[in-house]
């Protein structure tokens, strides 16, 4: 089983508890923490931790019995988040947990596909929200306008990569299966890819971080972020947001040091075709495979003659991002006669359309109020009668990610904090001018995008997280991110009066 080299771990802060001891990372050529692709650690291997050995097999054990012990004796972490966030998102889902959302547009694409035709049958749509309309007149592609005609072909108005995903659940279910539930188990096996992650980045030296450190951040990921409320809803909107955190977590790890391009790619794309926005978190693995580091700028001036590596990762990259973006991009041309739109300027009857057709889908028009959502709108309270109340525009970042603000004074800037941080402004750059700000939301949602690459710059910023003024900051967001998760009520509730 090839194992590959991982750097010495920079020793802990003299704070820090004694880091437990770590399974190390597995040797498939996937290098992921699912069962299907992953294969498990050698326990006899002389790297391997005693205590993640385990008990020597029986004479005659079952093969697969062994190595399902021996997988979740590597992965015994991972599996103790998944459940424990499981358990948690599913129990504040409350009796969303046990039905479909009103806004499964996913699955009626899914569906769609499954019954031969590329567009949905609009007499079975749920709703008319957020739906994609085309009308053809004098043979050009227009968005619908006034009453639906009988020659109208509808359309899900956002990257179809979940339909994929739920494409086997929808086979088995049809329209009934509960998006909600889904979307629940898809934020669970998030939390525990992050984790996974952070693992990996500290067996490479890439952090200083303790094995609590880490289980310490996947928790503020799944309760002390905005993905906390946004995973326990289902809807097309949310749930896409928090499936792009699960693929990100993914591209990430294989995109480091630029190690997997292949899969990297791979990951990207489906990543990209779940949230575009996430188009812009391609510069990281760019910045990986031509300056890693240290010295960034002497690799860059040595690129003239250095650049056959780098060249050929960036090559395998795109060959791994080529085959499902090919397909999108098919798919595009055919519903809306242009390979990068998704659907957005072809709403049917929506509040935006005014605002699109002025000025288009992004403008600088738009960055004012989208910066106020994301950072100058402040809870409402009203002492008569005592009410504390949110704007459903935004909420500052600053409460509902109060770690941000050490991010700005790291303790340390090792080899990943410029990456992390320029894939965090190139990812936030599509939120600020775009035309919607996320009405309906708790908080600044499109920041979602972007959140895990915040917490990972924290993870390498050398903030100890015994701090007085960090676990302020972290009960902070936890309590924020309570609230939003017990308070938000969206669009579709609104209107229908859950």
């Amino acid at each position: 089983m090839s194992r590959s080299k991982s750097k010495r771990p920079r020793p802990s802060a003299p704070d820090a508890p004694s880091p437990a001891p770590q399974a190390p990372s597995p040797g498939s050529s996937l290098d992921l923490p699912v069962p299907m692709t992953s294969a498990p650690p050698d326990p006899a291997s002389p790297t391997m931790p005693e205590e993640m050995a385990g008990p020597p097999a029986a004479k005659g054990a079952h093969p697969v019995r062994s190595a399902v012990r021996l997988w979740l004796a590597a992965y015994r972490v991972e599996v103790v988040l998944f459940l424990v966030a499981f358990a948690v998102l599913s129990s504040f889902s409350s009796q969303r947990f046990l039905r479909q959302s009103a806004a499964p547009h996913f699955i009626y694409q899914a569906q769609s596909w499954l019954d031969g035709r590329l567009d949905v049958d609009p007499q079975v749509l749920p709703n008319l929200e957020d739906w994609a309309c085309v009308r053809l007149v004098d043979g050009q592609k227009v968005r619908c306008e006034g009453r639906p005609l009988r020659d109208d072909r509808w359309f899900v108005s956002f990257p179809s990569f979940p339909a994929v995903v739920m494409l086997p659940f929808v086979a088995l279910h049809g329209y009934q299966f509960n998006d909600t539930s889904f979307g629940v188990f898809v934020g669970a096996l998030a939390v525990a890819l992050f984790y996974s992650l952070l693992r990996f980045l500290a067996q490479e030296g890439e952090t200083a971080r303790t094995r609590d450190d880490n289980v310490v951040l996947s928790l503020v990921l799944a309760f002390g972020t905005l993905f906390f409320y946004c995973a326990i809803r289902g809807e097309v909107w949310f749930g896409a947001q928090v499936m792009g955190v699960a693929l990100t977590c993914l591209y990430v790890r294989n995109a480091v040091g630029a190690r997997r391009p292949l899969l990297a790619g791979l990951f990207f794309s489906m990543a990209v075709l779940t949230r575009t926005p996430l188009v812009f978190a391609g510069l990281f693995f760019v910045l990986e495979a031509l300056c890693p580091g240290p010295d960034r700028l002497a690799q860059l001036k040595a690129l003239p003659t250095t650049w056959r590596p780098a060249l050929r990762k960036l090559v395998f990259f795109g060959l791994g991002a080529a085959p499902l973006a090919l397909l999108a991009a098919a798919y595009n041309v055919y519903r809306f006669g242009k390979p990068g739109e998704f659907g957005h300027s072809y709403l049917f009857n929506n509040r935006v359309n005014v605002d699109i057709d002025r000025f288009g889908l992004f403008n600088l028009e738009y960055l004012s109020r989208n910066l106020q959502a994301a950072f100058l709108k402040l809870p409402q309270v009203s002492l008569s009668p005592p009410r504390l109340s949110y704007d459903p525009h935004g909420l500052t970042l600053l409460l509902t990610l109060p770690l941000l603000v050490f991010l700005l004074v790291p303790r340390t800037r090792p080899r990943l904090h410029w990456p992390l941080w320029l894939t965090v402004a190139v990812c936030a750059l599509p939120g600020l001018f775009y035309q919607n700000t996320g009405y309906m939301q708790f908080g600044f949602r499109f920041s979602l995008d972007y959140t895990p690459y915040l917490l990972l710059l924290f993870a390498v910023g050398g903030w100890s997280l015994r701090n007085r003024a960090v676990v302020a900051a972290l009960a902070l967001g936890v309590l924020v991110n309570f609230w939003g998760a017990v308070a938000f009520r969206g669009y579709t509730e609104y209107v229908r009066n859950w």
